[in-house]
């Protein structure tokens, strides 16, 4: 078995209203930071997980996003896969 850490990216997509950025994003003007045109606000989450190959842990952490960690309907995601260390 060879051990893998995931690196899971869950954002709103482009087409869907993002309150969390538009309040971080005024929050970012009155700071003074004007010069912010846009922010989007997302999810990071670190998964380790052992499997017999990495095709396999990929497979895994796909399904992972698909049935629990995104909304299909609101949110796209995307993931890197490395081998680590025990």
């Amino acid at each position: 078995m060879t051990n893998y850490l995931a690196r899971v990216y869950v954002r709103l997509k482009p087409t869907v209203n993002d309150p969390q950025g538009l309040t971080i994003k005024g929050g970012l003007h009155s700071l003074g930071f004007g010069q912010v045109a846009d922010v989007r606000a997302g999810k990071y989450i670190e998964i380790r997980l052992a499997s017999d190959d990495r095709s396999a842990a990929e497979a895994q952490v796909r399904e992972m996003c698909d049935r629990l960690l995104a909304n299909p309907v609101i949110e796209e995601f995307r993931f890197d896969l490395e081998e680590v260390a025990s």
